[in-house]
């Protein structure tokens, strides 16, 4: 709640940004930025850290302050807000590392369906762990049409709703299961506040956080923003087939050049979500997504250059070249009920973004799939394989971060050794049974055996490449000294 001075009756004019709220975690060692909206020509003041600072409120209204960066604070403070007669308190604001979470209905998943809710409800409590885990306008709507209150609601100013709260029994309920199981495990760690900002849409395709300007100027991904996205061949077809569903027969939808609003809509999520949070510092970018672009070919070999165009900019905005980004990659699922045919295909071009986009990490969760169920119930594991990456790469623990990832396949007389970087202690199966999960041809399994410096695969000719995991539902079981699995690849085969 906002602790004003005015009457409740009164228009009130000022006006922070809508990040700021009780509850809330500033991001530590970079300037603290305070801003919003007042009476254009009205002095403004902010009070924070026992320091005052005074600006006047310009002529498009709004103001903005800054403070000295700080170190993480766990001591709770408050920020003082006044312009004239109008006065607002924030309380319970700490400092310490806000991590941004982006996605689809993976990542948003509540840990209330998470397959260790009822254990961890009693472990909640957390008053280091904060969550911005704002509501979106059309969150549980799927294959009907939007009631006239949503789509009122499909305006970028309006389709986010929340604030700010601490990590309890209560408020974990509806929190990313994947988000919370990896804050928990830094704060556990680093022992400093830890934020999570979650702006995850169910459904959702890459196209939405990204910045409909930048897919403008790309000349690979121009065309999916050159006419109506329901109708645009250059976005994922089930994509555009939901938007149909939801907006396509609704009326007074807000609409541009690009056809009507939508979460799934090329820079909607973008506009609405990410824009806003420009000027408000962040440690890093959690993404878990993917099932809506993994669907057509096109799509899938795209993928990679995609996000690293989101990415780049990303980075640009924030003005942190090295902003790290850690991201999951798809699971394991069978063709019977899901089209996943093109999954395997999907997580090696997952996988490639370790090498095109610096400062990345991938947790591998094919191990963990449900056969019939694009959502797994098991975030526990992929929250904390995320937290490994964040733990080893940006606060320089000496743990490993991944399991297996190949290095490299060479043909040497009569057979291929394939290496690996992240083997900890060594290679082994998950099941303590022989390796499975290799091929030369994508489709045939091949015997594998354990080599002294990887996994020998014996060929009386040199094979073009090395597959392993090549199933929608993967049936390697080739894991690291920790038990961490290797991750679904095909590597070209070198003499």
């Amino acid at each position: 709640m906002i602790i004003s001075l005015i009457p409740f009756f009164a228009a009130a004019q000022l006006q922070p940004a809508a990040i700021f709220s009780h509850n809330m975690l500033l991001q530590r060692q970079q300037p603290i930025h305070i801003w919003g909206k007042g009476v254009p020509g009205k002095q403004v003041s902010v009070t924070f850290l026992h320091t005052k600072k005074t600006v006047i409120a310009k002529a498009d209204s709004s103001w903005d302050v800054y403070f000295p960066k700080q170190e993480a604070n766990t001591i709770p403070q408050s920020i003082i807000i006044v312009s004239g007669k109008e006065k607002i308190q924030f309380n319970n604001i700490l400092l310490g590392d806000i991590w941004l979470c982006i996605g689809q209905s993976n990542m948003e998943w509540p840990m209330s369906n998470e397959m260790h809710f009822a254990e961890e409800t009693a472990n909640s409590y957390h008053p280091l762990l904060r969550f911005y885990n704002p509501v979106y306008a059309g969150k549980g709507y799927y294959s009907t049409t939007f009631t006239d209150s949503i789509v009122k609601l499909l305006h970028p100013e309006t389709f986010y709703k929340g604030q700010w709260q601490n990590s309890d029994s209560s408020t974990f309920r509806a929190m990313s299961a994947v988000a919370y199981y990896f804050g928990k495990q830094l704060n556990t760690a680093l022992n400093i506040p830890i934020g999570l900002i979650n702006l995850s849409i169910g459904g959702a395709p890459l196209e939405t956080f990204i910045d409909i300007s930048v897919l403008k100027k790309s000349q690979q991904f121009s065309a999916k923003q050159n006419k109506d996205w329901l109708v645009n061949d250059a976005l994922p077809v089930w994509v555009r087939e939901r938007g149909q569903q939801n907006v396509g027969n609704a009326s007074a939808v807000p609409a541009d050049i690009n056809g009507k609003n939508h979460p799934f809509k090329p820079g909607f999520a973008y506009a609405a979500g990410i824009a806003p949070l420009l000027p408000f510092p962040i440690k890093g970018i959690l993404n878990y997504q993917g099932e809506s672009n993994a669907q057509e070919t096109d799509r899938v070999n795209e993928y990679a250059v995609l996000t690293k165009l989101m990415m780049d900019d990303y980075r640009n905005k924030w003005k942190q070249p090295t902003l790290p980004f850690y991201y999951v990659q798809l699971s394991s699922i069978d063709t019977i009920k899901y089209k996943g045919q093109l999954w395997p295909e999907f997580r090696n071009e997952q996988r490639e973004m370790l090498t095109l986009i610096q400062n990345s990490g991938m947790a591998v969760s094919s191990d963990i799939g449900a056969r019939n169920d694009v959502h797994p119930r098991n975030k526990k594991d992929v929250g904390e394989r995320l937290a490994r990456w964040a733990l080893n790469k940006t606060y320089g623990k000496n743990i490993i971060p991944s399991g297996p990832l190949p290095v490299k396949a060479k043909y040497v007389n009569g057979k291929v050794i394939v290496s690996f970087q992240y083997m900890a202690n060594g290679l082994k199966t998950s099941d303590g049974a022989l390796l499975k999960g290799f091929s030369i041809d994508g489709i045939n399994t091949v015997e594998a055996i354990f080599g002294v410096s990887g996994i020998l695969i014996h060929a009386d000719t040199k094979p073009t490449y090395i597959y392993y995991g090549w199933q929608p539902f993967s049936i390697g079981n080739l894991v690291n000294s920790e038990n961490f699995p290797a991750s679904t690849f095909k590597i070209k085969v070198t003499e």
